[in-house]
């Protein structure tokens, strides 16, 4: 993406910088003693007459040069290097960019509220719910894979779960993943399902669950409060390069403060109804 253009600057930086840009910018009429009335030297001036900056292209334009004492084509080379077309950055490319930030925040922040989602389901609560085993992976085959994608898990009432593997030659590997987990469930494996009985929790123990979902729910908004730091950088990096102004960048700021306090209205949320469900007896 190319800088801002600065027509001042280019022609300082192309010409030369002791230059006064309001007035020609290569004449030998100042050093020949006839002045401006000599034929020879009036035809040995450089004019520019011209820059046009536009929001897609910025060119020179209208240079027009002759010989000079006898190193015309010194002269001609040099301009010929300096003249070009500059690219700068269009209105579109810096609305795409400003809509990347946009997506990229939105999209971290969602994953964020489905890694919270997912953790606090993976809690057992006293009553049975597939989801309990969301996060169980098993040794299949010499590859880790999550259970349900080797399995079909369903609850045939409010305190068992039952597993019923596609292939059962990965019972032994299923039950193994179980007992290794942090459930702290006992499967009974019969040789076709396995069985696990979600025990009741005792007060003590949902006390301790209620204090891990609080603190994981700290961790998701701090986590969403790190995603906003980066989208304003982002757009402060936008703004040092002059492709948004100061207010745009202020509320774009603001509407990525209101877009954080969304989403940690809705850790609140999930935290609450986790913590509901878990000191319900």
């Amino acid at each position: 993406m190319a800088s801002p253009f600065s027509s001042a600057t280019l022609v300082r930086s192309t010409l030369n910088s002791k230059l006064n840009p309001t007035k020609s910018l290569l004449s030998v009429s100042e050093s020949c003693s006839r002045g401006a009335n000599c034929v020879k030297c009036a035809s040995s001036t450089v004019n520019v007459s011209g820059w046009s900056a536009a929001a897609n292209y910025a060119g020179l334009r209208g240079v027009a040069a002759a010989g000079l004492s006898g190193k015309t084509a010194v002269l001609k080379r040099f301009l010929r290097s300096r003249v070009g077309v500059v690219r700068c950055a269009t209105v579109e490319e810096i609305e795409a960019e400003k809509s990347s930030i946009e997506k990229d925040v939105k999209g971290r922040m969602e994953k964020t509220i489905e890694t919270v989602r997912s953790n606090f389901n993976s809690i057992r609560t006293g009553r049975a719910n597939p989801a309990m085993l969301d996060k169980i992976e098993v040794e299949y085959y010499g590859s880790p894979v999550n259970l349900k994608s080797i399995a079909q898990i369903s609850t045939p009432d409010a305190s068992s779960l039952l597993v019923q593997p596609y292939d059962k030659s990965s019972l032994k590997d299923i039950e193994k993943a179980i007992v290794n987990s942090d459930l702290g469930l006992t499967p009974n494996n019969d040789g076709e399902v396995i069985r696990l009985s979600v025990p009741q929790l005792t007060t003590e123990r949902r006390k301790e669950l209620s204090k891990f979902v609080a603190k994981q729910a700290e961790e998701g908004k701090v986590a969403l409060r790190n995603i906003r730091r980066d989208g304003i950088k982002a757009y402060d990096k936008l703004k040092k390069e002059k492709k948004l102004s100061e207010d745009i960048v202020k509320d774009l700021s603001s509407d990525v403060q209101k877009l954080t306090d969304e989403y940690v209205n809705k850790i609140d949320n999930l935290y609450k109804e986790k913590e509901k469900e878990l000191l319900k007896v």
